[in-house]
């Protein structure tokens, strides 16, 4: 979504960091499509973005109907102390505190995250509509501050994407190999100890 999100884009590329005339960092310099191999699309990108859409907008509906079945929301939604647990699970990732807080399957921050996403999730879905069809849904569109407002949102939206996904994929280097091919595979590998026969543990003490 992002790669047909950015051909639609790159029709009218206005956002940049600066104030008045001075442009600090515009996105995206000509650099950054050439280095993607992009090319001007803008209804190759609106076509494949709206099929990637129902795509993205049935994943997310499946997904919490199983938390809600399933009851797996009761350990994604962030309790009362979570954003200060969340802290100092963050001390804790950057080696400041020496132990974690405790946690059941996930810890603070991950419900925070895990349970953002869902919203963010929502929030792409409504702005997406407004600027898609801005006349159409145009309770739409002013719920999200006008047109202008509801492109920029949208804009957002996807950097906070980007950068879920690096911290995401940064967290899940750090726990090691096994806990990516978990996620991926949906089960873990462990290594079995040989069980060894009390006579055999009997000659291993002996030394024979």
């Amino acid at each position: 979504m992002i790669w047909s999100g950015l051909l639609i884009y790159w029709a009218n590329d206005v956002y940049r960091l600066g104030w008045g005339d001075t442009t600090v960092m515009k996105f995206f310099p000509d650099s950054f499509y050439k280095a993607l191999s992009l090319s001007f699309g803008l209804a190759k990108g609106m076509a494949f973005h709206f099929v990637f859409m129902w795509l993205f907008t049935l994943n997310g509906v499946l997904y919490v109907l199983y938390t809600i079945i399933s009851g797996e929301w009761r350990l994604l939604l962030p309790a009362r102390k979570s954003f200060r647990e969340a802290f100092l699970v963050v001390l804790y990732d950057l080696k400041i505190r020496k132990t974690a807080p405790l946690f059941k399957k996930y810890n603070a921050a991950q419900r925070i995250a895990y349970s953002a996403i869902i919203l963010m999730g929502v929030g792409s879905v409504i702005t997406g509509l407004a600027i898609y069809k801005p006349v159409q849904f145009n309770w739409l569109c002013a719920l999200c501050g006008g047109y202008e407002a509801a492109r920029m949102e949208h804009f957002i939206l996807v950097h906070g994407y980007c950068f879920f996904f690096l911290i995401h994929i940064a967290q899940v280097i750090k726990a090691g190999w096994n806990n990516f091919r978990a996620m991926v595979a949906g089960f873990e590998v462990e290594n079995e100890t040989p069980v060894l026969s009390s006579k055999t543990e009997l000659k291993q003490n002996n030394g024979l």
